[in-house]
């Protein structure tokens, strides 16, 4: 006795089918699982075995192999064990077969009852591109499960699973699957606005100009300064995503298993801000057999707050040289490389020394020894800086502006000049689904759309020889005054607009950072 049931399950962002052959045979009871499964795979025959018969299904006594196909693809998880179940009572002939095409996840517990599962929407879509027509799932991946044009079988129990076999017309509860063209992607989270920051008018330009072109930033100044609210306030003038942008963003959260059961679509550009003790696998990702995304990949199309960068571990700052570059995370094992998506804005704060009053022009003093200024800073190396666009001094706010309590310019009023800046650039990158801003330009992109005149080539060279700047950081200097020039709606890069992007690398050579 044969059958043949579908699964899948996840290789890095991207979904694979698997075949869950069921053979039962005469022989003394047993059950063999083989295709290279791991613990949680393994595991699946008490799980099944136990599910069903507490669901009221007989169990047969005899030798049971089932082989996950492919057999030398590594699987993981727990997603497999109702398509197992499924195949036993399939082959056992419990339940008739069915002509459709249909996919089955779920974790079963030893009631019989489902469990959910992660990586349901890049499964759903490579299951799609196969020719699959249905899914069976448990309910609370349902939402998960309606962004893909597939129809939606959710099941709370086993039985739930077999009376779908049992249906002469195969028939969803609910609505079907959701078209992208209805889907709003609106912003719900609040965070601290702009205007109730008071002062640090050059610092929200910056972060302005940071949100409308994805360059990266670093805020460097003493405690109390402001610079974790304003952090937080980026958020808020981040603009709207695309729906590109949010089905990517959504695959990676699925696959990490961080969507709810009322999840749909993420629609909010993601805020990420781990601990200083976070380890570089953590960071960016990685495993012992299928590696999962890190904080990196979690912070994809969004933000990536890294408060106080020198506590961090600086083997773990180093980490963050590819994603910063190249926008990717590659992770290598001895039979496959795995590659995320990564490209997020990274926002870091620093002090200028341990105790924070380094250069500061209120009367508080600094008590450091040069000797551990320069340990310091050292944890932020030379290469990590050369990547970040923006270098923002965040000096002490005057008590007399506290005083006064004027309201300031609000963040919406910012977002909508972001949101401008944005469009321009989406016009000008069409080509490209995701990842349409400034900071992404290829080199033949920077030719084409960033010519300089000659006053603003004079003040490049003039800033290149002075501060000592690489070939990386220049071209950085031309993105941002590429963003700033959309900022004010200029369709040419102006002498002004270079200037005030090189005054935002003046801090390579005040802050010291080798």
């Amino acid at each position: 006795m044969y059958a043949c049931s579908f699964s899948g399950t996840v290789m890095g962002i991207d979904g694979m089918m698997v075949s869950v052959e069921t053979d039962i045979a005469n022989g003394l009871p047993q059950f063999d699982l083989v295709g290279l499964g791991g613990s949680a795979v393994k595991e699946a025959r008490d799980r099944v075995r136990s599910a069903m018969r507490n669901a009221g299904f007989d169990y047969p006594m005899q030798r049971i192999t089932v082989n996950l196909a492919p057999a030398d693809q590594r699987k993981e998880g727990s997603g497999f064990d109702l398509a197992i179940a499924i195949g036993i009572l399939l082959a056992s002939k419990q339940i008739p077969p069915r002509e459709e095409r249909i996919l089955i996840l779920g974790e079963l517990a030893l009631d019989g009852s489902l469990r959910p599962v992660s990586g349901v929407l890049p499964i759903l879509l490579e299951a799609k591109r196969n020719g699959f027509t249905h899914v069976v799932l448990p309910e609370q991946n349902e939402a998960e499960a309606r962004l893909v044009d597939i129809m939606v079988l959710p099941a709370a129990h086993l039985q739930d699973a077999a009376k779908y076999w049992m249906q002469e017309q195969l028939v969803s509860r609910g609505t079907e699957a959701m078209e992208m063209k209805t889907i709003s992607l609106h912003k719900s989270t609040e965070y601290p606005d702009f205007s109730n920051v008071y002062g640090q008018d050059l610092v929200k330009r910056g972060l302005e100009i940071a949100a409308a072109g994805f360059h990266n930033v670093i805020l460097v100044g003493p405690p109390g300064s402001g610079k974790t609210l304003l952090a937080n306030c980026l958020p808020g003038i981040m603009p709207q995503m695309t729906i590109e942008e949010s089905y990517e963003v959504t695959k990676i959260y699925s696959i990490a298993g961080h969507l709810t059961r009322t999840s749909g679509l993420v629609r909010e550009r993601p805020f990420r801000s781990p601990h200083h003790t976070i380890t570089a696998t953590a960071l960016i990702g990685g495993g012992t057999q299928i590696p999962r995304p890190g904080e990196c990949s979690l912070s994809h199309g969004g933000i990536l707050f890294l408060d106080e960068m020198p506590e961090f571990s600086r083997h773990v700052l180093e980490v963050l040289r590819q994603p910063l570059e190249a926008g990717i995370v590659t992770i290598g094992r001895s039979k496959q490389v795995f590659t995320f998506p990564a490209r997020f804005l990274l926002i870091g704060s620093c002090n200028p020394c341990p105790c924070g009053y380094f250069g500061s022009r209120d009367q508080r003093e600094c008590y450091c020894t040069p000797l551990q200024i320069q340990r310091y800073r050292a944890k932020l190396s030379g290469p990590l800086l050369d990547r970040i666009d923006l270098h923002l001094e965040v000096p002490r706010v005057p008590v007399h502006l506290l005083n006064q309590r004027n309201v300031a310019e609000s963040s919406a009023v910012i977002r909508d000049r972001v949101e401008a800046a944005r469009t321009i650039q989406s016009k000008r990158f069409g080509h490209r689904a995701t990842s349409p801003f400034n900071s992404a330009m290829s080199g033949e992109e920077l030719r084409r759309y960033c010519m300089l005149d000659k006053e603003g080539q004079e003040l490049l060279q003039m800033a290149f020889e002075t501060l000592g700047l690489s070939a990386r950081a220049y071209d950085r200097i031309v993105k941002l005054a590429r963003t700033i020039a959309d900022l004010a709606g200029a369709e040419k890069i102006g002498s002004s607009h270079v200037a005030e992007a090189i005054r935002y690398r003046a801090l390579d050579r005040q802050v010291g950072v080798c």
